[in-house]
């Protein structure tokens, strides 16, 4: 496989700028049902799940019931990507969890019931030494979906995964009858923002929780600080926890406070969905704001945001983004 470029440091210090190549990439997994299967109003949790399971099973040596303790915790490539483990110290803050190098994006929102034979498909983005795992990574799913989805083990069969490029081409890397991987990019370029930028609108398709004192915030407390501060520490920890590139932090004040000055407009309703936790062992609700949400400002705020604004299309934004929540796509332009 054509594995992630490295960008150097010095290409992003203490910033992240247009022109920035940044080791994140998009796949398209499609695969076909054996069986029926009654898919969730909201499938990213289901999906995590069975990843997470089959992950850990493919990758998992030496059979412990938990990874704590396990002596090969900081190489092993299950929790490099499904369950990545703290730094024992940090000079921002001591950490107690970091943010995965995955972000797992379902179908699109809406129980539907499935007939044996139905195709569908999803995505995920890998990011930084996540990609460099890509072979076990299919082979994960492979298994996920031989196993069953759901409580009735609907079986599945992966057809397909394809490289999805940011103008939304698709690249083939692995079928079913060919299981080499093939050369594709693997990465991602910044665009310059567009010329005259005064207004950049999100629409946000999967629930976006962002939260405050861990209580997550309505759309009516919403305020574009709120968003790109999470946003842009979610980007920095990303790439410096998971592709070797720890300058970013430095520069997320400067972005927080370019954010102070927008203004915004917002047509945002609540949604919430439910999902069952098998860590807790019950059902948990989980609700974000969906709709149009509009920044307005100075071009010279406007594009300094873009960059932060445009990569958070990929690696998602607020509480459990690794499940596909946080996701939205942007329009440039009023």
């Amino acid at each position: 496989m054509g594995q992630a470029e490295s960008t150097s440091p010095s290409a992003t210090a203490n910033t992240l700028r247009a022109g920035s190549v940044l080791p994140v990439a998009r796949y398209r997994f499609r695969f076909r049902l054996e069986g029926e299967l009654i898919l969730p109003v909201y499938a990213g949790s289901l999906l995590r799940g069975q990843f997470g399971a089959a992950l850990r099973g493919a990758a998992c040596m030496t059979r412990q019931p938990s990874c704590n303790g396990c002596p090969l915790r900081a190489t092993c490539p299950y929790t490099r990507i499904f369950e990545a483990p703290p730094p024992l110290a940090h000079s921002l803050q001591k950490f107690s969890a970091i943010p995965n190098a995955y972000v797992m994006e379902p179908p699109p929102m809406g129980l539907r019931d499935l007939p044996a034979g139905d195709t569908l498909s999803f995505h995920m983005v890998l990011a930084g030494d996540a990609l460099e795992q890509l072979a076990l990574v299919v082979f994960a799913w492979q298994r996920a979906l031989a196993q069953g989805l759901t409580k009735s083990r609907s079986a599945a069969d992966l057809l397909s995964v394809d490289w999805v490029a940011a103008d939304g081409t698709a690249q083939p890397v692995w079928r079913r009858d060919a299981p080499v991987l093939a050369d594709h990019p693997a990465t991602l370029a910044v665009p310059a923002a567009p010329a005259a930028l005064n207004a950049i609108t999100l629409r946000i398709h999967t629930p976006l929780r962002l939260q405050q004192q861990g209580q997550p915030l309505r759309p009516q407390q919403l305020t574009p600080r709120a968003l790109i501060a999470a946003l842009a520490r979610r980007v920095a920890l990303v790439m410096e926890f998971h592709a070797d590139q720890p300058d970013w932090g430095a520069g997320v004040p400067e972005v927080v406070r370019r954010a102070e000055a927008l203004e915004d407009q917002r047509e945002l309703r609540w949604h919430d969905w439910t999902r069952y936790s098998s860590r807790q062992r019950q059902e948990m609700t989980l609700g974000g704001a969906l709709g149009r949400w509009t920044l307005r400002g100075s071009a010279d705020a406007l594009a300094a945001l873009w960059p932060w604004l445009w990569l958070g299309q990929w690696l998602h934004v607020g509480k459990n983004a690794t499940m596909g929540m946080g996701g939205y796509t942007l329009e440039a332009g009023a």
